[in-house]
């Protein structure tokens, strides 16, 4: 799946026709994550994906792994983002934290529109905010917050056994986890990244604020 102008049209129309659902305001901590489709580059710098001797421009999405100097979720796969700040837009919030998380910069030209706000068990509700961040080249992690970045195609994301979902002891609805390469994603990111696939590209309105979390991403 190539990273081209019939793509950016396909995600910007799926955006366009979804009923964007969020919870009432000031329920919860507010916070905004960016979806960022970008060129996959020279690999996904994840085990099971082969390198490129070339630059690729193989659609993916920017995801981090968070540092281990992190109080809360250190080493856990997450998409850029943070909280809101106090008179921001939660597109305005996802440019921030792209920009200070990986050091993309990048204008309100570039936001396609929004997924469902997901809550997260420690109480933020969670605003994703879907990115076009062209071919992305220049990338650098704030090594206070960021200890990789990662660039996966979207073609991963599609794959026949995504979701995984198992049963949490105790909930009425499962955990989801996708599926990238030898590894697996949990929710909230995982949620995310399935809806990001079911409403953006295959144009499935699929709803995902029922799915359960793992008891390790609850603090």
């Amino acid at each position: 799946m190539q990273r081209d102008d019939s793509l950016r049209s396909l995600i910007q129309k799926n955006l366009e026709a979804f009923d964007v659902r969020q919870p009432e305001p000031g329920q919860y901590r507010a916070a905004a994550v960016a979806v960022a489709v970008a060129d996959e580059g020279e690999g996904a710098g994840l085990e099971g994906f082969a390198r490129h001797a070339v630059w690729s421009s193989e659609a993916a999405l920017i995801l981090t792994r968070r540092s281990g100097k992190l109080r809360n979720h250190a080493g856990q796969w997450a998409l850029p983002g943070g909280r809101i700040d106090i008179g921001e837009t939660p597109e305005e919030a996802a440019l921030r934290e792209l920009a200070e998380e990986v050091s993309l910069r990048l204008d309100g030209s570039h936001i396609l529109g929004r997924l469902d706000d997901f809550v997260t068990r420690s109480g933020f509700a969670i605003t994703p905010v879907v990115v076009w961040a062209g071919a992305a080249r220049e990338l650098d992690p704030n090594l206070d917050e960021v200890a990789s970045i990662h660039r996966i195609p979207v073609h991963e994301f599609m794959r026949a056994d995504a979701p995984l979902l198992n049963r949490l002891e105790g909930s009425e609805h499962p955990v989801l986890r996708m599926p990238v390469g030898d590894n697996w994603i949990a929710a909230p990111t995982a949620a995310i990244l399935y809806q990001f696939r079911e409403v953006c590209i295959a144009g499935r309105h699929t709803r995902v604020a029922h799915f359960e979390q793992p008891v390790f991403a609850w603090k």
